[in-house]
């Protein structure tokens, strides 16, 4: 007799990244290279002194060596420290904790705060991970619709009127990853204020905070002196310094939350990849001209997208934000997997359909820009002339 699997797991699809990259491997060429708008993975390499740091850190005795649960100090301070000049916010290395990447971050941010049975408010067309991550820790999502009426920016109102008693979260993500949506500094304060008088918790997820136009604060949610009580703020590094592949992630959150924080980190990674860590110290606060650059030429890689996009008929852009864009294609009633699927097949460009990321996105197509240069951007003018 085969053993059985969790229920909880076996329920789940398959990762849908690698099903969009099959139709990619369809594609005959015959209209230039593929261009692959599907993941959000930088689109130049990590600067080349980090380059030389990492390699150095690779052959260190120290880098194999056990660090500290919550992560190396000398990362955690430059983060405290980056993170509190920018919103000029006492934030310090006590309340910081480095992760496998954002999505372990989010995973133990659900592990912390709600249990199986338990709900978690998620906006939605909402990132598939977090959705999953849910689904396997049995905590149920209540979908949030974020319209495209409203730039696809969730409503407090509308998320008030979703708590239940079992109601223990609410997760955002601001850039929003799929629709690139920008939520307001206003719009986040009014979640933060829900959150507190309801007693629940605010999960915000910043991972492409820092492709946002402009160096002010993106919100004033570290100004509040109990802060700590209601919000636990979510960051990666795989964007920022084009090192996906290193899984570093953070987390900033208050002293009683930080203690659940490391009991869980303790049973997932006991200390974090010492590697990136060490080199990333040091590029926090030496590489912030280099990431200006970054952010400025994946901005300019929108505008041409958004150029692009006007000049077809049918298609739209509904969102557009730090590295996606929300795009309706011009075929209503048609799944979006099947549009989808036939741009990768016929004409080389691969891009997710909306119904990878939650119920009624069938009208969309989720579109990662940042991962490609500009010249590949501009040559979609062509790619979807007569499509």
């Amino acid at each position: 007799m085969r053993a059985p699997l969790n229920p909880l797991i076996d329920s789940l699809s398959l990762p849908p990244i690698p099903e969009a990259q099959s139709w990619a491997r369809a594609y005959d060429g015959a209209h230039g290279p593929l261009i692959n708008l599907s993941q959000a993975v930088p689109g130049s390499p990590p600067h080349a002194d980090l380059r030389e740091r990492l390699a150095r850190a690779a052959g260190s005795a120290d880098a194999a060596r056990y660090g500290m649960i919550e992560g190396d100090l000398a990362l955690r301070e430059a983060y405290a420290v980056e993170t509190a000049n920018q919103y000029g916010a006492a934030i310090d290395a006590g309340q910081v904790a480095i992760t496998a990447g954002c999505n372990e971050a989010f995973a133990v941010a659900a592990m912390l705060t709600a249990q199986a049975g338990d709900e978690v408010i998620l906006p939605t067309p909402w990132y598939f991970n977090h959705q999953t991550t849910l689904a396997m820790l049995g905590i149920t999502p209540r979908a949030l619709p974020a319209r495209a009426e409203n730039d696809f920016v969730p409503d407090p109102a509308d998320a008030r009127g979703l708590i239940t008693p079992r109601t223990r979260a609410i997760a955002l993500v601001t850039p929003n990853n799929p629709t690139g949506a920008i939520y307001p500094p206003e719009i986040l304060a009014a979640f933060a204020t829900l959150a507190r008088e309801e007693g629940l918790w605010l999960i915000l997820d910043e991972t492409y905070r820092d492709f946002l136009a402009g160096d002010g604060a993106p919100h004033a949610l570290f100004d509040a002196p109990d802060w700590g009580d209601n919000l636990i703020a979510l960051y990666s590094f795989s964007k920022s310094y084009a090192v996906p592949g290193h899984r570093l992630g953070a987390m900033i959150a208050g002293p009683q939350a930080m203690e659940g924080i490391v009991k869980i980190l303790d049973n997932l990674q006991i200390c974090p990849a010492r590697t990136g860590q060490i080199a990333l110290a040091w590029a926090i606060p030496n590489l912030r001209q280099w990431r200006a650059e970054n952010r400025a030429d994946i901005l300019t890689r929108a505008g041409i997208f958004t150029d692009v996009i006007a000049r077809h008929p049918g298609w739209k852009v509904e969102s557009i934000g730090a590295y996606f864009a929300y795009l309706r294609h011009p075929w209503t009633g048609m799944l979006a997997a099947t549009v989808a699927e036939r741009l990768a097949r016929e004409r080389g460009v691969l891009a997710l359909p909306g119904s990878y990321f939650g119920p009624d996105q069938e009208d969309f197509l989720r579109v990662a820009f940042a991962n490609v240069e500009a010249a590949q951007v501009a040559a979609l003018d062509a790619r979807l002339a007569g499509l």
